[in-house]
Formats: C-alpha cells, structure tokens, sequence
C-alpha cells in the first residue's frame, strides 16, 4: 500500500486525454527534427568525404599518366607544382622506389600502416604544428612489379596521394553543432507547441464539460462560447449548442404535451366520475344507470383514442413503419376517403371536388398516406360553412431545382385540400403541427389536437413537408412528398419527359361531366 498511493497522482496525470495527445505531438515532432537532421548530417558529411575521395583518386589518376610520359622526373616535377599551387596546403604526395627511397612528395617517410592499394586510411597528420587527420590512399605506378597478394603493395615503385582534413574536420564539427543546437531549439519549440495544444485542448474540454454539467444541473441556457473565426472549435461549439436548442425545444414540448395531456384529459376524466357517482346516488332504475356508464364510457374512449394517437405518433416518428413501404397507386386510394367523407360533406351542405392525374405512383405506408389525407378532410370539412366547397387535388411534377428530396425521389407529389371555412393565423399556423394545439376559433369544437400532429410525423416518415396558407376565405394544407424513382418507372412515367404525354388531370367520375373536376 506504502508503495502504491505515492503513484495514484502521476497515474491519474496520464490519464488525460489533452496530456496524452501533447505528448504524442511532442514527441512525434522531437524523433522526426531529428531524422530530418541526421539525414542534413549525414548526407553533407557523406558528401564531404565523396568529395575528398574524387579528388584523390582524380589527381592520382593524372599524376600516372605523367609517369607514363616521363618517370620519376616527370612525376617529381609535376608534384612539386601542384604543391606550389596547393593554396589550401592541404595537399599529400609521395613517390619511392622499389627500395623504400624517398623520390619525390612533401612527406618523408611512408607512413607503416598503408600497406594495401584497395583502401582508404585516416592517419594524423602534423602541419605547422598544428595535429589533424589526413585521407590517405595508396597507389601502385604502372610498369612495375606485381603485388603477390591483391592489393598489397610488395615492391615497385609507389605512389601515395592524401589529403589534410584539418578543414573539413573543422566543417564537420560546426555542422554537428549547429545541428545540435538546431535540434535543441527545434525540441523547445516542440515542448512549447504540446503546452500549448495542451492548453487548447484542454480548454474545449473543460468548456464542454462546464457546459454540459451546467445543462445537468438545470441550467438549460448554458451555451458554449463561440470565437468567432469560424475554426473546428467554432464548428464543434455550434454543433454543441444546437444540440442543446433541440434538447431544450424537445423538453420544452414534452412539457407542453404534458400539460395538454392533463389539461384536455382531466374534463372528459371528471365528467366520467361526475356521471358516476351521480349515477350512483341518483339513478332511480337501471335504464338510468346503464345510460350513464354508457357515457362514462364514451368519455374513456375518448382518453383511450388519445393516447392511441400519441403512441402512433410517436411509433411513425421512430420510423418503425418504413417496413410497410410499397409500391402502389395512391389515385384510388384518394377516391376512398372521397368516397368515405360524400355522405358526411352532404350532410353539412358541402361540396367535394377532385382534380388528380390520372396516375399517381407512389413509394410508402398506403394506410398512413389514407389516414394523413383523410385527417386533413375531415378538419376541411369540420371547419367550413354551409354551401362552400373543399377541393382535393394531386399531381405529380418534376423536383424543382435546389429542393432537397430523399436519395430516391425522382419526382414530388403535390397533395392540396382547400377549403373555405374559418382559417388561421399567422401565429395558429406556425404553431398547428404541435400536439395538443388548437386555435382560437377551434376551441368550442370537438377534437383533441392531434390531427395536423399525425399528419406531419406521416408525412416527415415519408420525407416530405406540410405547409400551410390562408386563402380568402379558408386554408390550404399542401403535402409535398417525394416520389421514388423506382416507383416512377414502373408506371412507366418520366415527370422530365418533354415527349410524354401530359397526365390527364380528372376525377373518379369525369364520364358524367364535361369539366376536369367534380362536385361530389
């Protein structure tokens, strides 16, 4: 235990993410300054030493010649030239006879050690007092007699050619420690840069965790500061912040759902148990009785449908139901809720006219698509007037440029019901998709709320959108879903056809009339 707890702190140290991620950077840029500089090293030093030995072997190679030429007097005069050239003073010569004899050069005694024409040797050397290292190589002078051995020199005459590296030794050294020096800096700097993205990232995280346990803590208006120059952190920060909108646009919905529930819930609650225990101590036979449950029951339906929608909603808005997508013909299914709401429209005194092509292929859940539609009629025909009118009508068109529509949309299919009833406001239509709402003008009539809210979560699982407007009188609901393209080419119907026939826009029953649209 007495030699564990001294590490807790070091270990809980290396824990962090920021700390670990510096000194990763850190280090990854510290072991690649110096490979990059032992590569500078390495390849100058290499160069140099390339260099010498070009040199050496050239200048041996054209002092052969001029024994070739000329012998020993030939070659001793041109050394002793080139000696008097040699500004740098760094120059090695030697020739000796067969015998070991001194002939020529500015050495006096063949160093020991060079024993061999097939090598390089690194020797001191002493020059005005001065100790340094000396390139030698050894070279055997054509016409003389042939070594026993490869490369060793036995006898003949003998030629030694060098070169002092005093210099060059001096330029290795400054090279070395300017790259040493370079190397420290370039670490200082790599030190300072994983500080710094250590701060950094440690900063975002902290601001995030700040913000996110401030959120935890029932501060729902905490946001991530933003920079301002549009950077990742911005980017990060944005994204943060509109997560935490929806999450609070969510809570604050389901705040309201709640309400709605107990407020529109709680009426039909106590009437049933009014009509109960009024019932109970005063119904004076059973018929009495019997009818009064029969209403306690009906308002518990009620509560029953409710929450039967809600479920629903909520079940189309997880997208359970894109199982059920398929393919099919959505005109006869339109002319099944005409059919359905005739009676209840005639009843009111209202009219019911279609206008719909003669095909309408569509992808998706055909009983969903039936129950958005038929909600949309039911509240047109709930809401408008005697003796007016409400309009259904679909067509199929070309997606227009810039709308978005899902990978599959080849086409939108526009769906409209008009009417001419009491209509909306700016502020009710903004608000008509939300669960539990209902306008104003709506509030004396029957319903929950949840109609226009079904429909949108339908049409959202289809990937379309809802939009509503006013008319002159009344509201027109448009439902613009996106059409597959698969669907499309299996009724044989290309919207980007300038050759294809213009679909035929008329009703269920236009063999009675001479007009594209009915009056049911």
């Amino acid at each position: 235990m007495h030699d564990t707890a001294p590490r807790r702190p070091r270990l809980r140290a290396f824990r962090s993410a920021s700390l670990r991620f510096s000194l990763a950077y850190g280090v990854l840029f510290a072991l690649s300054s110096i490979l990059f500089m032992s590569f500078i090293w390495w390849g100058t030093i290499g160069f140099l030493e390339r260099q010498v030995e070009t040199a050496i072997n050239a200048d041996a190679r054209a002092l052969a010649e001029r024994w070739v030429m000329g012998g020993v007097p030939t070659l001793a005069l041109t050394i002793e030239d080139r000696l008097e050239q040699n500004l740098d003073d760094d120059a090695i010569y030697m020739v000796i006879d067969p015998e070991g004899n001194y002939l020529a050069g500015n050495v006096s005694s063949w160093p020991a050690k060079v024993e061999y024409t097939d090598r390089w040797y690194s020797l001191p050397d002493t020059r005005a007092g001065l100790r340094g290292l000396a390139e030698l190589h050894a070279y055997r002078l054509p016409g003389t007699a042939q070594t026993h051995t490869a490369g060793q020199l036995d006898s003949g005459y003998k030629l030694l050619v060098g070169r002092d590296m005093r210099a060059r030794s001096i330029l290795r050294r400054l090279l070395t420690d300017s790259l040493l020096w370079a190397w420290v800096m370039v670490t200082l700097l790599a030190v300072s840069g994983a500080m710094l993205v250590h701060r950094i990232f440690r900063r975002m995280v902290k601001t995030v965790a700040r913000t996110t346990s401030a959120i935890a803590h029932g501060d729902l208006n905490r946001r991530m500061p933003l920079v301002g120059n549009g950077d990742e952190m911005d980017q990060v920060a944005e994204a943060i912040n509109e997560m935490l909108d929806r999450i609070v646009r969510l809570m604050d919905g389901v705040r309201e759902v709640s309400n709605s529930i107990a407020h529109d819930l709680r009426t039909p609650i106590t009437r049933a148990r009014t009509q109960l225990e009024d019932a109970a101590l005063h119904a004076r036979d059973a018929d009495e009785l019997r009818a009064a449950i029969e209403r306690a029951v009906g308002n518990l339906d009620n509560i029953t449908a409710v929450f039967e929608a809600l479920l629903r909603i909520a079940q189309i808005e997880t997208g359970a139901r894109r199982s059920a997508f398929a393919t099919f013909d959505l005109r006869p299914v339109l002319f099944d809720i005409a059919d359905l709401y005739e009676a209840v429209a005639e009843t009111h005194g209202i009219g019911l006219e279609l206008d719909m092509d003669d095909v309408l292929p569509f992808y998706g859940d055909r009983s969903l698509i039936q129950q958005a539609v038929a909600n949309l009629l039911d509240n047109a025909i709930k809401f408008s007037p005697e003796h007016s009118t409400v309009r259904l009508s679909a067509h199929i068109a070309p997606v227009a440029t810039g709308r978005l529509v899902t990978p599959a949309g080849g086409a939108i299919l526009r769906v409209e019901i008009r009417d001419e009833g009491i209509g909306m406001s700016d502020e009710d239509m903004e608000r008509a998709t939300e669960r539990f709402f209902r306008a104003e003008k709506a509030r004396n009539t029957p319903g929950s709320g949840l109609g226009l809210a079904m429909v949108r979560a339908i049409v959202h699982l289809h990937g379309g959108e809802i939009q509503l407007s006013r008319q002159q009188p009344g509201l027109v609901v448009r439902l613009l879903l996106p059409v597959a393209s698969s669907a499309l080419a299996e009724y044989g119907y290309d919207p980007f056809d300038d050759d294809m026939p213009d679909m035929t826009r008329t009703s269920h029953f236009s063999h009675q009339h001479d007009t594209n649209s009915d009056v049911l």
